[in-house]
């Protein structure tokens, strides 16, 4: 017989539990949830030259230091 169990971890109780379940790894598989990611929370990655600019217009717009008159 196989049981399925749904356990909280933002709990020290869930967090617990889970950890007494993994010593039996003989007999218990644990899935962990795969995280998805929403279009809004892709990064990008970024060159050198893309980074170099965006902390330069960045810069500008917080401090007002324009880096290309230095």
């Amino acid at each position: 017989m196989k049981v399925t169990a749904e356990i909280n971890t933002d709990s020290p109780t869930g967090k617990r539990i889970v950890r007494e379940l993994e010593k039996h790894h003989r007999v218990v598989k644990i899935n962990y949830p795969t995280p998805t990611i929403s279009d809004g929370d892709i990064e990008k990655t970024y060159s050198f030259e893309e980074f170099k600019a965006n902390v330069k217009e960045e810069f500008k717009n917080r401090y007002g230091v324009n880096f290309d008159e230095v």
